[in-house]
C-alpha cells in the first residue's frame, strides 16, 4: 500500500482547520470578542516572530520573499486587531452626561 502523499495530509489539515476556525468565531458571545481578540493579538505577535525566523534563515529568494510577505501580513493583523479591541473597549466605557452651563 503506498503512503499518503504529504501535501494531502497537510491539505486535509488545513481544510479542517478552516472548518474548525469558523464554527468557534461565530459561535463566540459577543461578551468573550474582547478578550478574544487579545488573545488573536497575541498569536499574531507570535507569528510574526516565526515569519522574521523564517525571512531571515531562508536561503532562497523565494523564501525570503514569503517570509517578508508574513511578516507585513502579520504586523497588518495585529494592528488591525490593537484597532478593534480599541473600539470594543470604549463601547463598555460609560458615557458622562455633560452639565449645563451656568450663566454669569
Amino acid at each position: 500500500m503506498d503512503a499518503v502523499s504529504p501535501t494531502l495530509i497537510n491539505l486535509i489539515i488545513f481544510v479542517l482547520a478552516i472548518y474548525v476556525g469558523y464554527h468557534v468565531v461565530w459561535t463566540v458571545t459577543p461578551a468573550l470578542h474582547t478578550p478574544l481578540m487579545a488573545v488573536t493579538n497575541a498569536v499574531s505577535a507570535i507569528v510574526i516572530v516565526g515569519a522574521m525566523l523564517a525571512a531571515a534563515l531562508t536561503e532562497t529568494p523565494l523564501g525570503k520573499t514569503m517570509g517578508v510577505l508574513a511578516v507585513a501580513l502579520a504586523a497588518v493583523n495585529v494592528f488591525g486587531g490593537f484597532l478593534v479591541t480599541r473600539r470594543m473597549l470604549e463601547m463598555f466605557k460609560k458615557k458622562e452626561k455633560k452639565k449645563p452651563e451656568e450663566k454669569a
